[in-house]
């Protein structure tokens, strides 16, 4: 009862001051004496934190590495959310790469996307306690590399058609007697492949020689034992260590009039002769793409891993040209994609 009556005697007192002041001119409308309306604040974007993680630097994971972040930017506009990402390198060691794994861990990050076996290997692990998303990319092998079956696990796999590859190389050279299969033993991403071939030569009753090495330095020496073993054509799946050596590897080769069939097209483009298999540009959108999907709506609808299409036959015409090799029944096994080499 006191707050209304002394809101009556208030408005009272209003009025009669309204009417004693003398003002004679009108009174000013309200438009002209009211605030302005207080402008709405722009929506706050939402923000993703995203670490990519290479296992070590060289053309194949640096090309995935560009595409996943392109990728990622382009997921940023199309859907109004800002994607913080980094972009870091293991080199190779798995202290560093675990190092590098508590960081993340410690950060917080929204998904992890390792790039390369040892790398997705270490990140899942770090995962475990917290599950946070580990999207891989390029695992050639997801089950023998114990990356499946986990529920914030998934990720893209560039598994080699082996059997491809070598019918390429005989249809290439139908007098192959002899056939080089390079690799570290330090990849697991080279074992299911090299297994494979070596299936392959033996039904076919061609002789093979290993050469194998877990160092620049050792895969140089295991590449002059092969050309000292007059080896008619050499093998690489998706290795990751023989990648880092290829611009000097292919070289090498090419010199010696031995053809390089690799497991990556990656390979080609640092002067490998020919592969057939994935397009490591496209991987790395996929790859993207996932990690997207696993932060946006959740893991409980992603399989355990995607296999990428890979039907694509690229060649270097340069080393093609050195070797003096008709490369043009290539195309009974996919379309071909006629590269030069670089040193990207």
């Amino acid at each position: 009862m006191k707050k209304t009556a002394s809101a009556i005697l208030a408005a009272l007192l209003a009025l009669t001051l309204t009417a004693c002041s003398g003002s004679s001119g009108p009174a000013p409308s309200p438009s002209s004496s009211a605030e302005p309306a207080p402008s709405a604040e722009p929506e706050e974007k939402k923000t993703i934190n995203v670490a990519v993680i290479k296992q070590l630097d060289h053309a194949s994971l640096d090309e995935i590495a560009n595409a996943i972040t392109s990728e990622l930017d382009a997921l940023a506009k199309a859907n109004n959310v800002e994607i913080k990402y980094t972009v870091d390198s293991g080199q190779n060691d798995q202290t560093t790469l675990q190092q590098f794994a508590a960081q993340y861990i410690a950060n917080e990050v929204d998904v992890i996307i390792p790039i390369a076996t040892l790398a997705a290997q270490t990140m899942a692990a770090a995962s475990e306690e917290k599950k946070i998303p580990v999207i891989f990319a390029a695992i050639s092998d997801p089950e023998g590399s114990d990356l499946t079956g986990f529920d914030y696990v998934s990720g893209t796999s560039d598994a080699l058609n082996t059997n491809v590859i070598m019918d390429m190389m005989f249809a290439q050279n139908a007098e192959i007697k002899k056939v080089g299969l390079l690799y570290s033993l330090s990849e697991s991403n080279s074992a299911k492949p090299i297994a494979e071939a070596k299936e392959y030569l033996k039904n076919r009753n061609i002789e093979f020689v290993e050469a194998t090495g877990n160092t620049n330095d050792e895969i140089a020496q295991a590449v002059t034992s092969l050309t000292a073993s007059g080896v008619d054509a050499v093998f690489t799946p998706t290795d990751n260590v023989v990648m880092a050596t290829e611009l000097v590897t292919a070289q090498t080769l090419a010199e010696a009039g031995i053809p390089h069939y690799a497991g990556a097209d990656s390979f080609v483009r640092n002067g490998a002769f020919a592969t057939c298999g994935v397009n490591y540009t496209d991987l790395g959108k996929k790859t993207a793409d996932l990690a997207y999907q696993a932060v946006a709506e959740g893991m409980t609808k992603m399989e355990d891993f995607y296999l990428m299409d890979g039907g694509i036959v690229t060649v270097n015409t340069e080393t093609a040209e050195k070797l003096n090799a008709d490369y043009s029944m290539f195309s009974s096994f996919g379309t071909i994609t006629e590269v030069k080499t670089t040193e990207d």
